[in-house]
């Protein structure tokens, strides 16, 4: 038996030999070293900070300049609208005041080339509806025709007739008649 416990012994002990013999004790892995980074250049903050206020500065003035330009175009506006040219009883023929108005409305129509109007012709109440939807028809070619002349092109321009339709004034006054025989502007900013 002790022949028996010693065979046992010794195989235990070969066993254990050649099996520690097979296992490696771990390797460490080589690490490779990356090379260094380039460095990076340091951000200059003042630099992107200058950048940021111009920014915000140029985008200031481009807005001042907007807000110029929409206050003058509607200066222009309100001024063209605000005339009336007025005509004579059962006339279209432009007055001298008429064609001061115009003069001034052409002026305004080629500083402003965007303004495109409608010059609406009105009478007042005396008449038949067909002989003042003439009537109208005629004063606003009037006027279409003075702005012509004036260097207006007929590309910004349509007339149109309201003969007594729309009166400024109610009322059959002479005072009323006066204010109602007239043309009077619409006007649209093309794009």
């Amino acid at each position: 038996m002790k022949k028996l416990f010693l065979l046992t012994v010794s195989c235990a002990a070969a066993f254990t030999l050649f099996a520690c013999a097979k296992n490696k004790p771990p390797v460490n892995p080589v690490v490779k070293e990356e090379p260094a980074a380039k460095a990076e250049a340091p951000v200059d903050t003042a630099a992107l900070a200058k950048a940021k206020a111009d920014s915000i500065e140029k985008a200031r003035l481009e807005a001042e300049r907007l807000e110029k330009e929409r206050a003058r175009v509607e200066k222009l506006f309100n001024e063209l609208m605000s005339e009336d040219v007025y005509f004579d009883f059962d006339k279209s023929e432009l007055t001298e005041k008429a064609k001061e108005i115009l003069t001034q409305v052409g002026d305004i129509l080629l500083k402003e080339p965007r303004f495109v109007i409608v010059v609406e012709g009105h009478t007042d109440a005396r008449g038949t509806e067909d002989y003042n939807m003439t009537l109208g028809s005629k004063r606003a070619m009037k006027v279409k025709e003075f702005l012509n002349a004036y260097g207006v092109g007929d590309d910004r321009m349509e007339t149109v007739s309201y003969g007594k339709e729309k009166p400024k004034v109610a009322g059959e006054s002479e005072e009323a008649y006066a204010q109602n025989r007239r043309a009077n502007f619409k006007v649209n900013i093309r794009k």
